[in-house]
């Protein structure tokens, strides 16, 4: 195996996927489901692209859950009991559910099967067509020396104002050489802020719990299933049938904000340790978080927000400064790690486009708190944002 732009590991991913996974076993096991690849910054591929890149989806029918791997999530991931794991023993990612086409210099990617068996392929799959874009357009990064140096300059200001931040960055990585070179050095010199990986590879290479939250597919789907109004809520209450007070922290932007507080009740404001950000005004929806927490008597002082949404020092240190004395701030940083190294970064994702249930596929569609970050088809996006008057 070429594993210089490979997945070598079934780890290799991030850890709400195997939790969403998990859940969606439990609960919806028979579900099918579509995604589909959009390329955001309108990328141009070389010729043949697609072909390299479907030999590099054939081989990962060989990736296996190792002894050791399995050892490893038993101990650092206790919220996954040992059934879902047994399942994960025997899993094997299957290309046929893969449908890459490539027409001059865009490709077009269709992943479709059982929701619970594809949902694993979006993180592997952009972290290789990210890597492989770089390697077959010969787009030189920065040295490994220049990387370090910058790396550590971004965790001494981290150390400065005194935030916890964790490595988000797999999905849209130059390379696994560089993920893991962040890694090192994240271990090294950040100890006292770093707070883990959503790698569950990484993680178990470096010794530490992975760490993750929730993805907006989670929420898609139930606003498919049992209407856009209350879909937050009810995909609130099945995480939490699925996993008690643990992974407890919401997301709060699939439908906006503005819905997504309407659905988080009392009784979820206080099972919830937090919320994570993902869109829009970072300064709008702390005040928007804390006048929440404070209508139910609940201290914000007490609850959490991570930012997630394209994080680096500036935002970091502007959102911790605004949140202090108010609530607890945390940072997912994610491209601005693994790919701030002299290149464009991409602006690709994968997102889930239709579900096939009651005998028919139906569009699935987020809306996001920045335009820019909706998804799905425009008629169903009409049709939603009238459901819930946006």
């Amino acid at each position: 195996m070429d594993n210089s732009f490979f997945i070598s590991s079934l780890l290799d991913n991030d850890f709400y996927k195997f939790a969403m996974q998990n859940a969606v076993i439990k609960l919806f096991p028979l579900v099918k489901a579509k995604y589909e690849f959009i390329n955001r910054g309108k990328h141009f591929f070389p010729k043949n692209f697609s072909n390299v890149l479907e030999k590099k989806i054939n081989n990962m029918i060989n990736l296996k859950l190792s002894y050791k791997e399995k050892i490893f999530l038993k101990k650092s991931c206790p919220c996954l009991d040992n059934s879902y794991i047994d399942f994960l023993d025997k899993y094997q990612y299957n290309p046929k559910e893969v449908k890459i086409e490539q027409k001059g210099k865009f490709i077009k990617i269709i992943i479709e099967g059982l929701w619970s068996k594809i949902i694993l392929w979006e993180v592997p799959l952009m972290s290789t067509i990210s890597e492989l874009y770089y390697k077959l357009t010969g787009t030189k990064r920065l040295s490994d020396k220049i990387i370090t140096i910058s790396t550590k300059k971004k965790i001494k200001k981290y150390k400065e104002l005194k935030v916890k931040v964790g490595e988000f960055g797999t999905r849209r990585r130059y390379s696994y050489h560089v993920h893991k070179l962040i890694m090192k050095i994240l271990m090294k010199e950040g100890k006292s802020l770093f707070a883990g990986s959503s790698n569950v590879h990484l993680s178990k290479t470096f010794s530490m719990k992975p760490i993750g939250t929730i993805g907006h597919e989670w929420v898609m789907f139930h606003a498919a299933k049992y209407g856009f109004n209350s879909a937050d809520r009810i995909a609130m209450e099945n995480w939490i049938n699925i996993y008690n007070n643990k992974l407890g922290i919401a997301l709060s932007d699939t439908y906006t904000s503005k819905i997504f507080f309407k659905n988080f009740n009392k009784k979820l404001s206080n099972i919830y340790e937090g919320v994570r950000h993902d869109s829009g005004n970072p300064i709008s929806f702390i005040n928007e978080t804390i006048k929440h927490y404070k209508k139910f008597k609940i201290n914000p002082n007490k609850k959490k927000i991570i930012f997630s949404d394209n994080m680096d020092p500036f935002k970091v240190k502007c959102i911790s400064s605004f949140c202090k004395g108010k609530i607890t701030p945390l940072f997912g940083i994610g491209t601005n790690f693994t790919n701030d190294v002299g290149v464009h970064p991409m602006n690709i994702v994968i997102k889930m486009t239709e579900i096939f249930i009651k005998k028919k596929w139906i569009s699935v569609v987020k809306l996001s708190n920045s335009k820019e970050k909706s998804t799905g088809n425009k008629k169903m996006i009409f049709f939603a944002k009238k459901r819930l008057h946006l």
